[in-house]
């Protein structure tokens, strides 16, 4: 796996990986107001957490919606269905961890560069959106048609 450490948008947020010897990947993510999540998705093998550092953000966990805010965690087991997006008016900051290792790829080949002018704007691209769903599997992100997103 690559591991390119370069910050990224993908669908919209803003993502910066960290180097991990750990069997685990770690990005420090940045949403803006108003922008909504990945589509409702599960994971087969991994296990994801959400800690916000800064702001808030709605999470819909198996169909259930609730906010979180500064310092909590939010702990998905494999098989959570689940989104989250930014219905707030202040950007959200929050650290993203997938274990074991390998989701990284996922925020690395469907990311545009930041340094890209208007990458956040690019990264909402519809032929990338396609890009991300028709991909999604490959990365254990299997999308649940139907679902209402955050």
């Amino acid at each position: 796996m690559k591991q390119t450490n370069k910050t990224k948008w993908v669908i919209g947020h803003k993502i910066t990986p960290s180097n991990i010897t750990g069997d685990y990947d770690l990005v420090n993510g940045e949403t803006p107001p108003g922008m909504p999540g990945p589509p409702p998705h599960t994971h087969s093998r991994f296990s994801e957490v959400f800690i916000i550092t800064e702001g808030e953000m709605q999470f819909v966990l198996n169909g259930k919606p609730q906010i979180a805010r500064t310092g909590d965690v939010i702990d998905l087991p494999p098989q959570t269905l689940h989104t989250f997006g930014n219905i707030s008016d202040k950007p959200c900051k929050w650290i993203n961890i997938h274990s074991p290792k390998g989701f990284l790829s996922f925020f690395e080949d469907t990311g545009v560069d930041a340094e890209e002018e208007d990458a956040q704007g690019k990264s909402l691209d519809p032929t990338v959106i396609e890009k991300v769903l028709s991909t999604a599997q490959e990365y254990d992100m299997n999308i649940v048609l139907g679902e209402k997103p955050a």
